[in-house]
């Protein structure tokens, strides 16, 4: 990035600081949402905008209004918008809780992109104020990449503390300046109900703001959307949201905890049919997220791969769509039971890593491949499981068969230079997987890095499944359950190529944006 570029940048966001910062500090006021939602004589943007799912030459704007409106996005490569270009969207009306999207095509490559997103009512033609964001688009040729990821984000019942400074983990990875965000999984809690206030470490109180949407689990399309908008009152997720563009994946908390086929609720659903919770929270999710839904994606498919250049290509999983039921997970054989991918997800991601000529192929997982995470028991007992591992050291069995078969392929066609992203287990981590530690060996070495929560209980530490040789060489965890965000054991994790070198690093950090672990990898050559 050129010093021109930067400067251009800082001012820009000066102005995007200037010009919404009235309506960030509402939630931090305590302003009702009922206040907040009230009607005016324009279209009012509600709940800022998002960026996501950027390319070379595109990216997806999304933003949400109080009515019928279509969304106005202009965008220019400067500041001033001297020479701005806009696109409008169709009318988005209650049928899409009022939110719209517009893919920006023709975008120039390496550049930064400053657009202003304004609503049109669909009635009276009269406009909303303008809201200012700003994206890079990917590279063409080989620069400095720098971006952060993470999940969990008001879970346990810890939501937004305005005392606390809000969600203050988003500020510390905006500081940052990423190219863009990895959204792992758990942006919601729609099973996790939030209390005005809830006693934390040392009797002190977390004060939350509450909304209607929060006070139950989340059962009605309009109680999954509430989710979304409770996280939207943050100040500090709306300013990131405006400046930082998004990969978003889900995970369980998008429906309820460790849902899969089959999985009975409990008695606080009146709603016992899980299939229909499923298709209600997709259907929240894909309305929030800043996803590209074209062509095959129209249908809700959250698997894809970002191309971000000729360093790094960005594989985004989907670990909860075509699972099997949660089960002891010990079956030899594969079939419906043991599915975690899916076969149509696994044969894509073979043949797409294959595929692909980036040097760096992140896969970002929504669970880890290694860790111990349980879901009870089965009726006879025996353990049940919610992720990949199955708690034995020995050869692959029940879904562990689709990841060997995932890392043998890989190693029998010289894929090299693979890293796994994940969040989930609400504590941070590096894990180093060798064949040489393995009870499966027919895969070359990688790593493994966890990060989160971002804003929610810390758990952890999870054991380790020896199955494909992890080493424990980070981990930090509270040494108690459902630590709060007071207690600092929230985190994110960074991740920077080196255009010169090749190199790629991650980086763990806090909930103020200190580092507390660090690893640089050497690329690999076929």
């Amino acid at each position: 990035m050129t010093d021109e570029t930067k400067s251009e940048l800082d001012q820009t966001r000066r102005r995007l600081v200037q010009g919404i910062g009235a309506g960030l500090a509402l939630p931090a006021l305590g302003v009702s949402p009922a206040i907040i939602a009230a009607p005016t004589a324009r279209p009012w943007i509600t709940d800022g905008v998002q960026s996501g799912d950027v390319l070379a030459d595109r990216a997806v704007v999304w933003s949400r209004c109080d009515r019928p409106a279509r969304l106005v996005v202009e965008w220019d490569t400067s500041s001033g918008f001297n020479n701005a270009r806009r696109m409008v969207s169709p009318v988005t009306d209650q049928r899409l809780d009022y939110t719209a999207r517009i893919d920006l095509r023709g975008l120039p490559s390496d550049q930064s992109i400053f657009y202003r997103a304004s609503f049109e009512d669909a009635r009276d033609h009269s406009r909303s104020e303008p809201w200012l964001g700003h994206l890079r688009t990917a590279p063409q040729r080989a620069r400095d990449i720098r971006f952060v990821w993470g999940g969990d984000t008001c879970g346990q019942g810890w939501g937004i503390n305005a005392d606390f400074g809000g969600m203050r983990i988003y500020e510390a990875m905006r500081q940052r300046h990423p190219d863009f965000f990895i959204q792992s999984g758990d942006a919601i809690y729609a099973d996790g109900p939030i209390q005005a206030e809830v006693t934390a470490e040392d009797g002190r109180l977390w004060r939350n703001i509450v909304t209607e949407a929060k006070t139950k689990v989340a059962e009605t399309l309009d109680e999954f959307r509430g989710n979304y908008r409770y996280n939207l009152l943050d100040h500090n997720l709306r300013q990131f949201n405006a400046e930082v563009p998004q990969i978003w994946q889900w995970d369980d908390h998008e429906v309820t905890n460790n849902w899969s086929r089959g999985k009975e609720l409990d008695e606080r659903y009146q709603i016992k049919d899980i299939e229909l919770l499923a298709r209600r929270g997709r259907q929240a999710f894909l309305e929030y997220a800043p996803m590209r839904l074209t062509g095959r994606d129209a249908s809700g498919r959250v698997y894809r791969k970002i191309a971000y250049g000729p360093q790094l290509d960005v594989f985004v999983l989907d670990m909860r769509s075509y699972r099997g039921p949660n089960t002891h997970n010990l079956q030899t054989e594969q079939g419906p039971d043991t599915a975690f991918l899916g076969r149509e997800q696994l044969a894509w991601i073979k043949r797409e890593l294959r595929r692909s000529r980036a040097t760096w192929k992140v896969i970002a997982a929504d669970m880890p491949i290694g860790l111990h995470v349980p879901d009870g028991k089965d009726a006879a007992g025996r353990a049940r499981w919610e992720a990949i591992a199955n708690g034995q050291d020995g050869p692959a069995a029940g879904r562990e068969l689709e990841i060997a078969d995932l890392l043998g392929y890989l190693r029998k066609f010289r894929v090299r230079n693979t890293v796994w992203l994940t969040a989930d287990v609400h504590y941070c981590a590096a894990h180093h997987y060798h064949p040489n530690r393995a009870a499966f060996q027919d895969f070359d070495p990688f790593w493994e890095f966890v990060a989160g929560p971002l804003n929610a209980g810390s758990f952890g530490p999870n054991p380790l499944d020896a199955t494909f040789g992890p080493e424990l060489v980070f981990q930090k965890a509270p040494a108690y359950a459902n630590a709060s965000p007071y207690a600092g054991f929230q985190f994110f994790g960074e991740v920077e190529i080196d255009s010169r070198s090749g190199t790629l690093s991650v980086t763990l950090r806090d909930i103020d944006g200190t580092s507390v672990f660090s690893k640089t990898l050497e690329p690999q050559h076929a």
